[in-house]
């Protein structure tokens, strides 16, 4: 699961955290602030109060974390940024107007910081859908998050330490939704992460991993028929195996 963290905690950040829980994201607010790191506004996120940098520091980054830079002036836009991309990420964006980005990409290359590093940061931040109130804002940087996330592909690690059985598809013809390499994690209560396509495969999938689990069983595997008429009576078409192995 991708980490998302999100720098600042005012109301665009409380609004996109809510939004980003439910795109399976694993979301950590910071801000220096204590009154706007409160769990309370962030229900099912991490929060960390205290200076940017050193909250920055003590979460190290990923390959596949995303970082979306929503603080309340521009000195702190310029510190997160220029921690955020001495290390890795998939994704960095910042809020703000044209000119304040402007101004700080020039501060930063003036410090060093390369124009490779410089063009990858999405500034202005999110898809231009003409949103103006903070939900809307939200559901703006959402949308960029989510094609930015699509664009890496299957290749995004699922949590191995997780306890339930991993269901990765290894095979796909016709028309599926979702091709080899894609997975979902099916937890013991029944709840998921991760997406093999949605819909009635999807369901199934999840019955056949909770059967696994409940039998003792360690791996599997298992073709599932979308065409119509088929097994699950679905239109898409194309046929997906999936196997199935529990940890």
């Amino acid at each position: 699961m991708s980490r998302l963290i999100l720098c600042g905690g005012g109301h665009v950040s409380r609004a996109l955290a809510q939004v980003a829980v439910l795109l399976e994201f694993q979301v950590t607010v910071l801000d220096d602030r204590p009154e706007f790191a409160d769990p309370e506004w962030f229900p099912g996120c991490a929060t960390m109060a205290g200076p940017f940098e050193a909250s920055l520091t003590r979460l190290g980054s990923r390959p596949d974390d995303f970082f979306c830079i929503l603080t309340r002036g521009h000195a702190w836009d310029r510190a997160c940024l220029e921690q955020i991309l001495r290390g890795r990420y998939a994704y960095v964006g910042m809020i703000g107007s044209r000119g304040k980005v402007a101004a700080t990409r020039k501060a930063l290359e003036e410090a060093g910081v390369s124009r490779e590093r410089l063009d990858s940061v999405h500034a202005p931040i999110g898809l231009d859908l003409g949103g103006q109130t903070p939900a809307e804002i939200a559901v703006e940087i959402a949308a960029q998050l989510i094609q930015v996330r699509a664009g890496l592909g299957p290749a995004l690690t699922p949590p191995a330490a997780d306890h339930g059985v991993l269901c990765t598809i290894t095979a796909k013809s016709g028309s599926a939704p979702r091709g080899p390499g894609a997975w979902m994690l099916v937890y013991p209560d029944g709840h998921t992460i991760g997406t093999v396509g949605g819909g009635r495969v999807e369901y199934q999938v999840g019955q056949d991993a909770l059967a696994l689990w409940e039998s003792g069983g360690e791996t599997g595997e298992k073709s599932y028929d979308l065409a119509s008429g088929g097994d699950l009576g679905m239109i898409c078409g194309g046929h997906i195996t999936v196997a199935f192995r529990r940890q």
